[in-house]
């Protein structure tokens, strides 16, 4: 009985025709040899089981095989590989650089192959720098590593870097069918595919999977059998996924989930495959695309019909729901209970959405004042008014508002304008229609307390400020002894109504008129400041309505000299008492006392 040899090393090339994937390196390092350009140091980088020491070993082989009579000379003794995984110090170095000195006695190189070079220590990269940059002229080095970011800038410095690729799913499902002939194995061409997804870009892997496989189904290798010997769920699964998905069933779903978990398949992989299959689904839908697809021909064409009748839009939330499923697999306390849920969520996707009525409510702060705006259809000097519908006064819960009186004869101006308006609207139109605001569902009453008050206090902000007049507010003249007049009326309110704090705030300094508008303040501290910028716009309003002038504005600035005149802090407030009295530091010391 002859001993078995695994595929990965009965099918390894043996000359750069040979080799898979890699065409634009195995072109580079040819026309090197034949061009005489070949560099003295290279650095074949890359995932694993793509070819590095493979072409390293027919570099080593070509290189030699010029002018000699035997065509199958393997020149063994010119080749020397060393794993620096386990030869990674600096004795073992300096044994390769000792025998790098030695000229070969057959061929014209000696080819040092050193793999997994990342795992030399500092100091062998450092012994290795110079023989690197100066090798004599019969020595080849040939690093090889699957992780280059690990390997000293110096090192790469004084290397022809090939960066080596994954092989594409298409190309190794190639090579496997050719493997498949050349053993007299019926292969389907999907089970060569998922052989070739799952060994994810390293040929190596691929023929260990085939053989693995092989071994279990014996001549005939199916797509069935190489689902069940690698723990892959089968396309068919996802296909009947989606198609109880798209037509709702969601208690058929739900079985097919529990047969798929009784084969041992964990819910996760379910999820990540069906989210694979979607994906799949969009890109079969557009010719740009289809070629990212990496099934057969047979499976291709199943994919074809089910993405025609699927919708876009459907394939884009779907995704967007698995994923997210993904995401909170693993921190879920009941996860098969997530992946059900998601499940439900899918199925329900195509279910047409009930269109949801929305009133228009309006908050009953609403009815103090009259709304103002444009009719779109009207000319530009046309305004229409728009009256609300009378409400009982026992459903509307109004909130005391301060300084009533500032916003009744502001109530009160908006009524005289809207009685002028609506004459000169009278003039230009004969019979102007008058909107009513229907009102659905208004609630009773309206806690103070309650978000919903928010909520309509918001909404009454908003609808005052779309409905405020477009044409200029008043603007009157004033001196600045008015202003301080009004400015102590409003003073002495808020100290009526027990605001002392801000009262006193505002009594810290005499308001000045800086120009025909703006009043300056001059305030001890910031934080003065802000409790006045905070309660501000009451008291403008009220100067606004005194006044007749609607541009005013207020400054308010620090005196830095005075703000440091008062003592806040402990530390402060001792050092005012030192310097009205030294005595009392002496004090301190003798005592040994602490702020």
């Amino acid at each position: 009985m002859e001993p078995f040899v695994v595929s990965a090393r009965k099918y390894r090339p043996q000359t750069f025709k040979d080799v898979v994937g890699q065409q634009s390196i195995t072109n580079t390092l040819t026309n090197a040899i034949e061009n005489n350009h070949l560099a003295q140091a290279l650095l074949f980088c890359g995932p694993r089981g793509v070819g590095k020491t493979t072409c390293a070993r027919i570099l080593a082989k070509k290189i030699n095989a010029e002018g000699t009579e035997s065509p199958d000379e393997d020149f063994a003794f010119n080749i020397f590989e060393l794993d620096a995984a386990s030869n990674n110090s600096v004795d073992d170095i300096r044994s390769l650089i000792d025998q790098v000195r030695i000229p070969p006695q057959v061929g014209k190189y000696k080819v040092y192959i050193i793999d997994e070079v990342h795992m030399l220590s500092q100091s062998a990269f450092n012994a290795f720098l110079k023989t690197l940059e100066e090798p004599p002229k019969h020595a080849i080095f040939i690093l090889a590593t699957t992780e280059k970011h690990k390997i000293i800038p110096t090192i790469l410095s004084r290397c022809q870097i090939f960066d080596f690729k994954r092989i594409t799913v298409k190309d190794a499902a190639e090579y496997l069918k050719y493997i498949a002939q050349e053993q007299g194995i019926n292969a389907e061409e999907d089970a060569l595919h998922i052989i070739a997804q799952k060994a994810d870009g390293a040929m190596r892997d691929a023929l260990s999977i085939f053989d693995r496989v092989v071994s279990f189904s014996g001549k005939d290798l199916t797509r069935k059998a190489v689902t069940e010997n690698l723990n892959v769920l089968d396309y068919d699964t996802f296909f009947e996924s989606t198609d109880l998905i798209l037509e709702n069933k969601i208690p058929e779903l739900l079985v097919l989930f529990n047969k798929t978990l009784a084969l041992g398949f964990d819910g996760h992989h379910f999820i990540n495959g069906l989210a694979s299959h979607f994906r799949d689904l969009l890109v079969c839908q557009h010719q740009q695309t289809i070629s990212l697809l990496e099934v057969g021909e047979s499976t291709k064409e199943q994919y074809k019909t089910q993405a025609q009748k699927t919708p876009q839009a459907f394939l884009i939330k779907a995704l967007d729901i698995a994923n997210e499923s993904d995401l909170n697999y693993r921190t879920s306390k009941n996860q098969r209970l997530l992946i059900e849920l998601t499940l439900m969520k899918l199925a329900s996707l195509t279910f047409e959405a009930e269109k949801k009525k929305t009133d228009f409510i309006v908050p009953a702060t609403y009815f103090r004042t009259q709304a103002y705006i444009k009719a779109p259809s009207y000319s530009i000097s046309e305004e229409v008014i728009i009256k609300p519908v009378e409400a009982k006064q026992e459903n509307i819960h109004t909130e005391p508002n301060e300084l009533s009186g500032a916003i009744e004869n502001s109530n009160q101006e908006h009524q005289k304008s809207a009685e002028v308006e609506q004459t000169k609207a009278s003039t230009t139109i004969e019979k102007t229609p008058v909107p009513k605001i229907e009102l659905k569902n208004l609630p009773n009453r309206v806690s103070g307390l309650s978000i919903s008050s928010l909520k309509a206090k918001k909404e009454h902000q908003n609808t005052k400020t779309n409905a405020q007049v477009e044409e200029e507010k008043p603007t009157d003249p004033f001196s600045e002894e008015e202003m301080q007049n009004h400015w102590a009326d409003f003073v002495k309110k808020l100290d009526d109504k027990g605001k002392k704090i801000l009262a006193s705030n505002l009594n810290a300094d005499i308001p000045k008129l800086k120009n025909e508008t703006t009043i300056w303040i001059e305030l001890p501290n910031s934080t003065m400041k802000k409790e006045v910028e905070r309660e501000q716009s009451l008291m403008l309003n009220y100067l606004k309505e005194q006044l007749n002038n609607y541009a005013i504005t207020l400054q308010i600035t620090v005196n830095e000299e005075t703000s440091k005149k008062f003592a806040f802090t402990p530390e402060e407030k001792y050092e005012k008492l030192k310097e009205k009295n030294p005595v009392i530091d002496l004090l301190r010391k003798e005592f040994d006392l602490d702020l």
